[in-house]
C-alpha cells in the first residue's frame, strides 16, 4: 500500500519502489498532475515520443473493453526495451481493467493514470492506495514554502537573484497551479534578463496575476478605509471568478509599492512634493502615499503576508481570512484620519 502525500511526492518519484508499476497521479493542481505524470513516463521509457514505447489510452476506452489494458501491458515492444501506458481518467469507471492487470502484473511496463481531484472514498483512489504494486500520488497546490523553493531554484538557474520584497510579492501571486507557476517565473526571468536582480517593478510589470481593475478597486477601498466600497469590490472579485489569492496578492503588491515609495518620501532631503524616487502618481495611489506612514505600511504588508500563508494552510476559511485582513487594513486607514 503506497499513498503518497503531495509534499512527499518529489522524493518518492526520485526513487520509486521497484515493485510498484501502477501509478495514480491525481489532485486539483492540474499542472502538477501533468508534471509528475511526465516525470514518471520519462523514467519508464527511453523515448516518450515513440508510440511503440508509450501507449496512450482513455479511461472510457478501458471501461468499454476492460481486458485491453492487460493486453497492452503484456505486449512486447517491437524493438524491445521498456514500455509504458498513460491513461487519462474520464467519466466512466474502469476499475475492472485495473483489477485485471493488478492480478497479473506485467513485466517491464509502467502504467500511469492521470486524474483530477478524487475524494478519499473514490474507488480508483482506494484501489491504488490499497494494492502493494500501486501508488496513489497526491497533487495539491504548492505550499508557500514550496513556492519559495521553486522560485529560488528557477531564478538561480536563470543566473539571476531576487530582492526579498519582490520574492514575497511573487510568492503571493503564484502557487495555485504548478504549470502556470513555472510559466510566470519563466516570463519573469526572460523579462529581467540582463538586469542581474529581479525587483518589485519587474514582478508588477510581467506577472499576469498582479492585478485587475476589480481587484484594484477593492484594494484601493481597503487602503482608503472605505468599508462599504471594500465589501462591494470584494463581492465582485469573488463573483467574477477571482479568489482570495488574487485579491490578497494585489493588496500585498500595493502595500509593498506604497512602502517603498513612503520610505523615499521620509528619507532625508526628499522632496515632499514629488518624492525622492519619483513615486508621485494621480488618484488613489497618491492619496494612500500621503495618508500612510512607512511604519504603518510595514505592519499592513506583514498582515497581508501572514493572511496569505494562513489562507493556504486553511483553504476552507480562505475567503474569511482574506476579508478579515482587508477589514483590518480599512479600519487602520479610518482610525488614522
Amino acid at each position: 500500500m503506497v499513498a503518497v502525500k503531495s509534499y512527499e511526492a518529489d522524493r518518492f518519484l526520485g526513487r520509486p519502489p521497484a515493485h510498484v508499476f501502477l501509478y495514480l497521479v491525481f489532485g486539483p493542481d492540474v499542472g502538477l498532475v501533468a508534471e509528475r505524470r511526465r516525470a514518471l513516463i520519462r523514467a519508464a521509457v527511453d523515448d516518450p515520443k515513440d508510440p511503440f514505447q508509450l501507449v496512450r489510452l482513455s479511461g472510457d476506452d478501458l471501461a468499454a473493453d476492460p481486458l485491453r489494458l492487460a493486453d497492452e501491458a503484456n505486449t512486447i515492444p517491437l524493438f524491445g526495451g521498456r514500455r509504458a501506458i498513460a491513461i487519462e481518467a474520464q467519466g466512466k469507471s474502469f476499475i475492472a481493467a485495473i483489477e485485471a492487470v493488478l492480478a497479473a502484473p506485467p513485466r517491464d511496463c509502467a502504467i500511469v493514470i492521470e486524474a483530477g481531484a478524487l475524494k478519499k472514498d473514490a474507488p480508483l483512489r482506494k484501489l491504488c492506495e490499497r494494492e502493494k504494486n500501486a501508488a496513489a500520488i497526491e497533487c495539491y497546490p504548492d505550499s508557500p514554502k514550496e513556492v519559495g523553493q521553486l522560485i529560488d531554484a528557477e531564478i538561480a538557474a536563470a543566473g539571476l537573484s531576487i530582492a526579498p520584497d519582490a520574492r514575497a510579492l511573487l510568492a503571493s501571486l503564484l502557487g495555485q497551479d504548478r504549470s502556470s507557476t513555472r510559466s510566470e517565473i519563466a516570463k519573469l526571468t526572460l523579462y529581467a534578463h540582463g538586469d542581474g536582480e529581479i525587483n518589485v517593478d519587474h514582478v508588477a510589470a510581467i506577472v499576469s496575476d498582479a492585478s485587475s481593475l476589480v481587484q484594484d478597486q477593492a484594494v484601493n477601498a481597503a487602503f482608503q478605509g472605505d468599508l462599504a466600497a471594500l465589501e462591494a469590490g470584494a463581492r465582485r472579485v469573488f463573483h467574477e471568478g477571482g479568489d482570495y489569492n488574487q485579491l490578497l496578492g494585489a493588496a500585498l503588491r500595493h502595500g509593498l509599492t506604497l512602502h517603498r515609495a513612503r520610505l523615499d518620501l521620509e528619507a532625508p532631503n526628499a522632496s515632499q512634493d514629488a518624492g525622492a524616487g519619483g513615486w508621485r502618481r494621480p488618484g488613489a495611489f497618491d492619496q494612500h502615499l500621503r495618508a500612510w506612514t512607512s511604519a504603518r505600511l510595514l505592519r499592513a504588508v506583514e498582515l497581508l503576508a501572514e493572511a496569505i500563508g494562513r489562507a493556504r494552510r486553511e483553504p476552507g476559511l480562505s475567503q474569511a481570512i482574506a476579508m478579515r485582513a482587508l477589514w483590518t487594513i480599512a479600519n487602520a486607514a479610518r482610525n488614522a484620519r
